[in-house]
C-alpha cells in the first residue's frame, strides 16, 4: 500500500470516527485492549496490553488514534496493562466463536465471490446460533458482523467465564459433531416380547434434546414426507439412499404405516433397513446443522477478538452489532457499509481488476485509474485492489 492510500484511509476512518458512537465491551476496565495503527511497509504491528486507562475516552481515542484496527480481549483480568499473560491475573472470559467465510467446507476462496462467501456463512451463523440457544440454552448472545470474512458470536452467561480450555473444547466437540454417529446417541433398554426383529435390545434416539433429537426430527420430517408421497415417489425418495434397494423401499413404506407410534417414540429397531436409514439421516444432520467454528477462538481465554463498531481496515466495513431478531435479514454488504464514506466519489488506480458489490449495486473495476464512489474506493483500497490516485 502506498503512503498516499495508507494516509487517506487513515484520514476517512478518523472522519467517521469523530461522527460514530462506539460503545465498550461489559467491564471494558477488565479486560485488555489492543490495535493495529497504519503503518508504513509491508507488515503490521499489533499495539497491545493496553488497559482502559490507557485508552481513556474510547470515541476520543478512535478519532485521535485513527486505527486499522481495534480489538480488545475476551479474557478480564485484575491487571489487564500487564506486559504477560502470566501478570495480568486471569479472572474469567467470554465464551467466543467465529465464523470464517473462506474456509467453510466447499468454499473456494478462488472460485467464489465475496458476497456468495458470506451468504455462506449467514448460513452456518444461523446454524450455531441454533445449536448455542436451542441445545445449550444460551441467552447472553450477542451477534457481530467482523467486518471482514465473517461473523463473531459472544456468549457471556453466567457461569460460562470461569470455564477453561478443556471445557470450551468440548463444547467446541459438540458444535462440530466432531466424531459423532449415530451409534454415539442411541439409548439402549433390554427389553421383551414387543415384536420387534430384536426382542431382546431397544434402541431409541432421544426426543428431547440435543443432537440425538436433532436426527430424530430429521427422520420424521423424512417418514411424513415419504408418507405424502405417491407409492412411485416414496419409492424414488427411499431408493436414494445407500443400502435401500427397490425389496427394502416396499418394506419400508409398510414399516412407516405399522410403526409409526415406535419411531415417534424414538425407536430405531423397528426394521434393519430403518437403522441403514437413520445411519444416513444421522450423518446429514450432522454434516448440515454443525456449525464450521474456528477452534482456537473459542478455546483460547486469553483471545482478542473485534471492536463492534470500529472498522475493519482490510474492508473499511463496520465491524456491526446485529440484533438477534435482525440476524435473518443482515446484509454485510448494504448494512455494513459506513454512512461516512457515502455520497461523495474518488479516484483510484486499480490494478487488481473485477467486481465488487456494495450497497445493493455490483461495480466493474478497470484496470488503470477511474472515478469509482467513495465506499467502493475504499473498499477496494483496503483489499489492496487499488491505490488512491494522484490528484
Amino acid at each position: 500500500m502506498e503512503e498516499r492510500t495508507r494516509a487517506y484511509l487513515r484520514g476517512r476512518f478518523g472522519d467517521h470516527y469523530g461522527r460514530a458512537s462506539v460503545s465498550p465491551p461489559p467491564a471494558p476496565n477488565e479486560r485488555e485492549w489492543g490495535h493495529i495503527p497504519w503503518t508504513s511497509g509491508s507488515g503490521t504491528t499489533m499495539v497491545r496490553h493496553r488497559s482502559w486507562l490507557d485508552v481513556g475516552d474510547l470515541e476520543g481515542f478512535l478519532e485521535r488514534e485513527r486505527p486499522r484496527h481495534v480489538y480488545f480481549s475476551a479474557g478480564t483480568y485484575d491487571d489487564p496493562g500487564a506486559s504477560s499473560m502470566s501478570r495480568k491475573g486471569w479472572r474469567g472470559a467470554d465464551l467466543v466463536f467465529d465464523l470464517d467465510a473462506d474456509h467453510l467446507p466447499g468454499v473456494d476462496p478462488d472460485e467464489t465471490t465475496y458476497g456468495e462467501m458470506l451468504a455462506a456463512c449467514k448460513g452456518e451463523l444461523l446454524d450455531l446460533l441454533s445449536i448455542l440457544e436451542t441445545d445449550f440454552g444460551f441467552e447472553d448472545l450477542t451477534v457481530v458482523f467482523s467486518g471482514g470474512r465473517g461473523y463473531h458470536v459472544h456468549v457471556r452467561d453466567d457461569g460460562l467465564r470461569t470455564l477453561d480450555r478443556g471445557d470450551r473444547r468440548e463444547i467446541v466437540e459438540y458444535v462440530l459433531a466432531e466424531d459423532l454417529d449415530l451409534d454415539a446417541l442411541l439409548e439402549r433398554e433390554l427389553v421383551a416380547g414387543m415384536g420387534l426383529e430384536n426382542p431382546t435390545e431397544k434402541r431409541t434416539l432421544s426426543t428431547t434434546g440435543g443432537w440425538g433429537k436433532r436426527v430424530h426430527d430429521n427422520l420424521l420430517a423424512l417418514v411424513d414426507d415419504v408418507r405424502a408421497l405417491d407409492e412411485d415417489d416414496a419409492m424414488e425418495r427411499l431408493q436414494s439412499y445407500d443400502g435401500i434397494g427397490e425389496g427394502s423401499a416396499s418394506k419400508l413404506v409398510d414399516v412407516f404405516e405399522r410403526n409409526d407410534d415406535q419411531i415417534r417414540h424414538g425407536n430405531v429397531e423397528v426394521h434393519g433397513r430403518f437403522l441403514t436409514l437413520a445411519r444416513q439421516v444421522a450423518a446429514e444432520t450432522f454434516r448440515e446443522e454443525s456449525a464450521p467454528i474456528d477452534e482456537p477462538v473459542t478455546t483460547d481465554i486469553n483471545r482478542l477478538i473485534r471492536l463492534p463498531g470500529s472498522l475493519h481496515g482490510g474492508t473499511g466495513l463496520s465491524v456491526e452489532r446485529i440484533e438477534r431478531d435482525e440476524v435473518a435479514d443482515f446484509d454485510p454488504l448494504v448494512d455494513a457499509v459506513p454512512e461516512t464514506f457515502t455520497g461523495e466519489t474518488i479516484n483510484v488506480d486499480v490494478h487488481d481488476p473485477g467486481t465488487v458489490e456494495l450497497l445493493g449495486d455490483t461495480f466493474r473495476l478497470e484496470a488503470g485509474a477511474q472515478s469509482v464512489p467513495e465506499y467502493v474506493g475504499i473498499f477496494a483500497m483496503a483489499r489492496g485492489r487499488a491505490e488512491k490516485a494522484r490528484e
